[in-house]
């Protein structure tokens, strides 16, 4: 399993995409606000993805 670096574009949970912040041991740091329709999901700026729980999309 490759592991992420901060600037990837990853994509996890049914579709949701945005940009590595952080690395840590067991998970990433995510910023959301990359998406479109971002203001349109309700969601936080950031989140916290497993390592196992996502795919790179672009790095």
């Amino acid at each position: 399993m490759k592991i992420a670096e901060v600037g990837n574009i990853i994509e996890f949970k049914d579709g949701l995409q945005g940009i590595v912040e952080k690395v840590n041991e067991n998970s990433v740091i995510v910023d959301l606000t990359f998406m479109e329709n971002f203001n349109d999901l309700g969601l936080e700026e950031k989140t916290v993805v497993n390592h196992k729980r996502y795919t790179i999309l672009h790095g």
